[in-house]
């Protein structure tokens, strides 16, 4: 297998789109908090609250769940290329992984809510959860990068 293991010279365009997908994901992770905050500015039932709801669920469909697929497909194919299960940053990496899946899941089970006219959260506090996406980002580029352990 050499070098580049199984995935062979496909390897930098398997990264190259699990990159490009990371991206899109983290797009989504930041923008749903973001019209969640809009969206609680607007009376439930009213063509505004109906229009939020609308946006929200295209994000949804045709940003974040592709996006979230796509990038495990490519990452599982790029951790089993490189055979990197024992090492202490990947576990690191891993988790986090899995805490934003499951943040994507909590701003879907927030969204559904939402279009049931609930509304559990306060803006601010929909405000604070906005920057979950960006600091487990920060901390899985420096993992990836640098590998500190």
């Amino acid at each position: 297998m050499g070098l580049a293991g199984f995935l062979g010279v496909t390897m930098l365009w398997v990264k190259a789109a699990h990159v490009i997908f990371v991206i899109f994901l983290m797009a989504g992770l930041f923008m749903m908090p973001r019209f969640f905050v809009y969206h609680h500015q607007t009376p439930v039932g009213s063509d505004e609250d109906k229009k939020w709801i609308e946006r929200e669920d295209r994000l949804r469909k045709i940003i974040l769940n592709p996006s979230l697929v796509l990038v495990w497909v490519f990452g599982l194919m790029l951790a089993f290329n490189a055979d990197v299960w024992r090492e202490g940053w990947f576990h690191a990496k891993l988790l986090l992984v899995l805490l934003l899946s499951a943040y994507h899941g909590w701003l879907i089970g927030y969204f559904k809510k939402l279009k049931k006219g609930e509304r559990p959260l306060t803006e601010k506090r929909l405000r604070l959860l906005n920057e979950v996406p960006g600091i487990a980002a920060a901390i899985i580029v420096i993992l990836v990068i640098v590998r500190p352990f």
